[in-house]
């Protein structure tokens, strides 16, 4: 899915020009990175809540329309008010499509409730880790890593080696030779 957003530069900087911002419904953002010195923009609040809920979000190359001129970013950073539903700040990395970039993705669990721990022996499957950092090109970031457990049985773990990464999508913990545990299986062993 791709996403689109418009910005626009912001001359005010500072905590209450901030909150100015926030009263009139906009997010205070920096874009930095590739060819790009950092530049204070605003973008509309309701666009951007919206956009944050999916998860697809946050591993998606945007289109960020910064006064007529577009960029491919993506979103490094954000901060959340917190107890309202409003979001504070945002930065946007912009990111070369010709260099790989390191990226943190979600990581889901698939065929957990039909894995000997769970089905057999009363047992439970759970994530370790939610997320996991991979290196890509900017077109070839997954949305997700799925991690299938339909064989797992209650005591056995599951490593960063047991993912299935898509073609040209490394794990960094891997290159670093840190195969870290991402999921378990507990309950009696027959």
């Amino acid at each position: 899915m791709s996403y689109e957003i418009k910005a626009e530069i912001r001359e005010a900087q500072g905590t209450g020009a901030s909150r100015r911002l926030r009263r009139e419904g906009k997010v205070p953002a920096v874009l930095y990175g590739e060819g790009t010195e950092p530049v204070a923009i605003t973008v509309d609040h309701r666009t951007l809540w919206y956009a944050l809920e999916k998860e697809a979000f946050h591993t998606a190359i945007i289109k960020l329309d910064v006064n007529g001129k577009a960029y491919d970013v993506i979103v490094r950073d954000f901060q959340m008010h917190p107890f309202k539903q409003q979001v504070q700040h945002i930065d946007f990395q912009a990111v070369d499509a010709n260099k790989a970039i390191n990226i943190r993705v979600p990581l889901h669990l698939l065929n957990a409730a039909i894995s000997p721990a769970e089905k057999l022996q009363s047992g439970r499957v759970s994530l370790l880790a939610t997320s996991v950092e991979v290196n890509a090109l900017p077109k070839n970031i997954p949305a997700v890593l799925e991690l299938d457990v339909a064989t797992i049985s209650a005591g056995e773990i599951r490593h960063l080696s047991d993912l299935v990464l898509p073609e040209g999508v490394t794990c960094v913990a891997l290159s670093r030779k840190e195969n870290l545990a991402i999921a378990s299986a507990t309950g009696k062993n027959k």
